[in-house]
């Protein structure tokens, strides 16, 4: 019970020390560091760690993550964001820094905590707290990207058979592209064809626009779909019969998937069978016979 109670004081008496530093704290020397393309100020994030540790990361480690100048490395942070659909909500800056912020604050909690209340935990557990902390935004967009590219495979031959039946009804492909962002909801593949839209109507060649949602994106599937289109383009074919071929091949490829799918699941639930149900029937099977054996046939 004392050590609830001393528990419950060290975090309310961090939480008040939290509070009054970033009352303290709060000022706007690192807004122009998050600058977004639209000046705007990042998107509230779906994870509710990031929203958290947001002030904590603007007043306390976002100088040192720009200290971090390393191009290839901010490169390839940047390449996770996009890909990750996070452009809106996070940016290489606040990327760093809140890996700065919760690989040397999560152990340094763990130390503090392990010294106060004497939990024994080993430095060890509190190195890898460390480094957990450290690769939280790597999974956090690990995990945004799984999700998002799941949702473009479900959408991606229906949208396309909409383009089809858009183009086939006299729509030219950017006329089928607005009819798709006027009436789909806010889905992940209809927002990438609204920024393509937008990205046309500023002056990029079509082919260009397509080109940078396959980046965004970072799937073979919209890579496919937009090398497609944009030779279909070039060489002056049918869009609409590119699309329609392109709609079927996706099918197809969403049926293999699916059979790929069914048969691992057969395989992965042959371990569990064979060291759960097979010996609960072996039991119900050959138990009388083992009773009466041994007890002589009466």
């Amino acid at each position: 019970m004392s050590h609830i109670l001393l528990l419950s004081a060290l975090g309310l008496m961090g939480f008040s020390v939290y509070l009054l530093v970033s009352t303290l704290l709060k000022n706007t020397a690192n807004e122009d560091a998050l600058a977004w393309a639209s000046g705007d100020q990042p998107n509230k994030s779906k994870s509710p760690v990031v929203n958290f540790s947001r002030n904590l990361v603007h007043n306390f480690t976002l100088g040192y993550a720009q200290k971090v100048k390393s191009i290839s490395y901010r490169k390839k942070i940047e390449n996770k964001i996009l890909t990750a659909g996070l452009s809106n909500e996070l940016n290489v800056d606040e990327f760093i820094g809140l890996q700065i912020l919760w690989g040397v604050a999560a152990p340094s909690l763990m130390f503090i905590l392990n010294f106060a209340l004497q939990l024994d935990f080993s430095n060890i557990f509190c190195v890898f707290i460390g480094f957990a902390g450290c690769f939280f935004p790597h999974f956090y967009c690990m995990g945004q990207k799984k999700s998002r590219n799941g949702q473009v495979i479900v959408e991606l031959p229906f949208y396309i058979d909409i383009l089809a039946l858009s183009t086939e009804a006299g729509l030219d492909f950017v006329g089928a592209i607005q009819r798709i962002v006027e009436k789909a909801k806010d889905t992940p593949l209809a927002n990438e064809f609204s920024v393509v839209l937008k990205d046309i109507k500023l002056g990029s060649s079509r082919a260009d626009a397509l080109r940078k949602m396959s980046n965004r994106l970072d799937m073979s599937e919209i890579t496919s779909f937009c090398a497609v289109i944009i030779d279909a383009d070039q060489t002056g074919a049918s869009i609409a019969k590119v699309l329609k071929d392109q709609s079927v091949q996706m099918r197809l490829e969403r049926f293999v998937r699916a059979e790929k799918a069914g048969a691992r699941a057969s395989q992965a639930i042959l371990l569990p069978m064979m060291m759960f149900i097979l010996p609960a029937v072996f039991i119900m099977v050959f138990a009388p016979v083992v009773i009466q054996f041994f007890s002589g046939g009466n």
